[in-house]
């Protein structure tokens, strides 16, 4: 915990006042313990540097810093380019949309992340993303509900892939900005279950980094593409696999990244094939939050 310098002048006069009002003295002796935290362009941790050993040599770190060098060198030219040109303040237009993502080949699944509860050692099931044949991403597997014999594990069977991070140049890692739009696009064709989409934020608090925002998505199956149009109002926050009595409307200027998961309860093997995952701005949905929100006791939702 850092403490700045206005906080240790206070905590002085205060103590200096206490010579003659007891009352002001603190209870138990202040303790100024400095963060840990690591300075760099290109390193981010959020933890500050707990948990986190860094032992790479010198050399092998310049190597691959003047490796990346020229690349991020021209990403940031283009941002200083995109900075000028482009004008952030514009109002957006009905039927305005760009594609966040859009597969065709190897190149466009390299950064995404595919995982399952076997590779945590938590089931067997397994999960890929590969090229379909029709050049687009094919999400498919198989979900194992079989439950480890370790006495820890209770339930299994789930498998799940996950859009990169938003990088500036320089590894500076930022939030997507969805702000100006209102529904959630994807053109995909499936194996007739559900999926569950997830758009993970990005929080300051380490209690709210697990934070999520929820919908499902039925496929129907069969040899037809489907064209899914989801209201981003419609998206219920979870946290660590649990909806939240305290809901709240999703703050799109603070979108992580984007995944789909499927965790049906049916065991058997899956197919989603993807072409984009796009957002999409209508003018005539005004919906802020489609869920009502009650009146509980503070005890049990938070403040």
């Amino acid at each position: 915990m850092a403490v700045s310098t206005r906080t240790i002048s206070l905590c002085q006069h205060i103590c200096k006042l206490g010579k003659h009002n007891t009352f002001l003295l603190p209870k138990h002796k202040i303790l100024i313990i400095p963060a840990a935290s690591k300075v760099g362009l290109h390193e981010h941790d959020k933890k500050g540097g707990y948990g986190r050993e860094i032992d790479r040599p010198l050399r092998e770190k310049l190597r691959q810093g003047i490796k990346l060098l020229p690349h991020e060198l021209r990403k940031l030219k283009e941002e200083a380019k995109e900075k000028v040109l482009c004008d952030e303040a514009y109002t957006s237009l009905h039927g305005d949309y760009e594609y966040f993502w859009r597969f065709g080949g190897e190149q466009t699944l390299a950064d995404w992340l595919v995982s399952s509860d076997q590779d945590h050692n938590e089931g067997k099931s397994k999960a890929h993303l590969t090229v379909s044949k029709t050049n687009k991403a094919l999400f498919h597997g198989y979900v194992n509900q079989e439950v480890p014999k370790d006495g820890i594990i209770k339930r299994a069977g789930y498998c799940n892939i996950r859009s990169p991070f938003n990088y500036k140049s320089f590894k500076r890692k930022i939030p997507y900005d969805w702000s100006r739009y209102t529904h959630l696009v994807m053109r995909v064709r499936g194996d007739g279950r559900p999926y569950m989409l997830n758009i993970m934020m990005d929080q300051f608090f380490d209690i709210n980094w697990f934070d999520q925002y929820n919908y499902i998505l039925f496929t129907r199956g069969g040899p037809y593409w489907q064209v899914a149009k989801i209201p981003l109002s419609k998206f219920y926050l979870t946290s660590k696999g649990r909806i939240q009595d305290k809901q709240q409307a999703i703050h799109l200027t603070r979108v992580a990244n984007f995944g789909v998961s499927i965790g049906d309860g049916v065991d058997g093997p899956f197919s989603l094939e993807i072409d984009y995952i796009g957002l999409v701005y209508d003018q005539n949905h005004t919906e802020q939050f489609a869920y009502e929100m009650y009146q509980a006791p503070a005890a049990h939702v938070g403040v």
